[in-house]
C-alpha cells in the first residue's frame, strides 16, 4: 500500500482529513505543543478505513502524524494533560472561521474532551502523512535509532 499524504487547504479539505482521522486513538503524551514554532503535532493511530473496504478487508491502525502550523494558542477541555498515559478517541476535526482567514480548529474527542486551536489562517497547515502499519513503523523507528547511534 502506498503512503497517504493529505494537506488541507480549506474547510472542505479539512473535512476529508477529519474523515480519515475518525476513531483515531491519541495518547495525551503524544501531543506536542511547540509554542516558539507556533506548531502543534499529534502522533496518533488512525483506523485504516480505505484498507477495510479494499479486497483484503484488513482491519488495522496506522501510525499518523497530524501537524498544525501558525497556531497562536491551544486550549483543552476535559483533558487531563498531566496524565501522559491517558487515551483519547478522536471523533472529528472542524474549522470555524473568525476574522478571516484566521479561526479556530476544534478537535473533538469522545467523552466530551476537546482541544481548541486558535490559528492564524487555515491554509496549508494540516498535514496527514499516513500509511505504515504500527508494526512497520516500529521497525522503521528501530532502523533510524540504529543509524543515529552508529553516527555518534
Amino acid at each position: 500500500m502506498e503512503l497517504l499524504k493529505l494537506v488541507a487547504l480549506d474547510r472542505d479539505d479539512l473535512e476529508v482529513v477529519s474523515t480519515h482521522l475518525q476513531d483515531a486513538v491519541v495518547c495525551v503524551g503524544d501531543v506536542y505543543w511547540r509554542p516558539t514554532e507556533r506548531r502543534l503535532v499529534i502522533s496518533l493511530a488512525r483506523f485504516d478505513w480505505e484498507g477495510s473496504v479494499g479486497p483484503s478487508h484488513e482491519f488495522q491502525r496506522r501510525r499518523t502524524a497530524l501537524r498544525f502550523d501558525r497556531v497562536n494558542s491551544v486550549k483543552c477541555r476535559n483533558v487531563d494533560c498531566a496524565n501522559k498515559q491517558a487515551m483519547l478517541n478522536l471523533l472529528a476535526v472542524e474549522f470555524e472561521e473568525q476574522n478571516s482567514p484566521a479561526g479556530v480548529v476544534t478537535l473533538t474527542f469522545s467523552g466530551g474532551a476537546e482541544a481548541r486551536l486558535e490559528v492564524e489562517r487555515h491554509g496549508p497547515s494540516f498535514r496527514l502523512p499516513t500509511g505504515l502499519r504500527q508494526e512497520d513503523q516500529a521497525k522503521r523507528y528501530r532502523a533510524v535509532d540504529a543509524a543515529a547511534a552508529a553516527r555518534h
